[in-house]
């Protein structure tokens, strides 16, 4: 989420969590209208977008990262009215969606919306995307978890430990919308990368 990260390393997802994530995806209904949307959520560093990414590609699906809509290091929980009201919603009357996309680097929201043409199959990755009311729309939870100071570890290796700060608030957030949510508990299937 930082202005410049750092290049991250080349790291894959486990194909078996790849396999059971989109077995799941197989068998289930459409919750977003007739787009299927399988979210990938969990804190911050545990490898959600490494595993989005992956499962994006063994589904021919979109990926949404939702590290576009949080407005800035406290908007968190302002994150999931947006993914839903700009993202979601439209893509489920059968129309294609567009979003506000926030500029971390000028601390504002970028001039140009980011456009999301319908598709039928939709990967929705990052912290809150399968948290109330956004989590209504996914066929498939998913819940990515590690320890926290491997977490952590890994948050710093790519934003830098400058960042440090804004992760501890961040994380604070996290606990509190998840514990609020009970997200962890709605999960269909938990994938834990420590």
């Amino acid at each position: 989420m930082p202005a410049e990260p750092a290049p991250a390393p080349k790291v894959r997802a486990d194909p078996g969590d790849v396999d059971a994530a989109a077995a799941l995806a197989a068998a289930a209904l459409p919750r977003c209208g007739s787009v299927l949307v399988v979210a990938v959520d969990g804190p911050s560093g545990a490898g959600k977008t490494t595993l989005a990414r992956s499962l994006g590609r063994r589904l021919d699906a979109r990926v949404v990262h939702m590290d576009d809509l949080y407005p800035g290091w406290d908007g968190l929980a302002a994150a999931v009215p947006l993914v839903t009201e700009e993202v979601l919603l439209p893509l489920s009357r059968g129309e294609d969606a567009s979003y506000r996309r926030w500029d971390w680097v000028r601390h504002r929201w970028a001039t140009r919306p980011r456009e999301v043409p319908w598709v039928p199959r939709l990967v929705l990755e990052g912290v809150g995307s399968s948290v109330l009311p956004a989590g209504g729309y996914a066929a498939v939870r998913i819940w990515v978890e590690a320890p926290r100071d491997l977490r952590f570890e890994r948050g710093m290796a790519r934003d830098g430990e400058t960042y440090r700060p804004q992760w501890e608030r961040w994380a604070a957030q996290e606990d509190a919308l998840f514990r609020a949510d009970g997200t962890r508990a709605r999960a269909d299937l938990v994938v834990s990368t420590g």
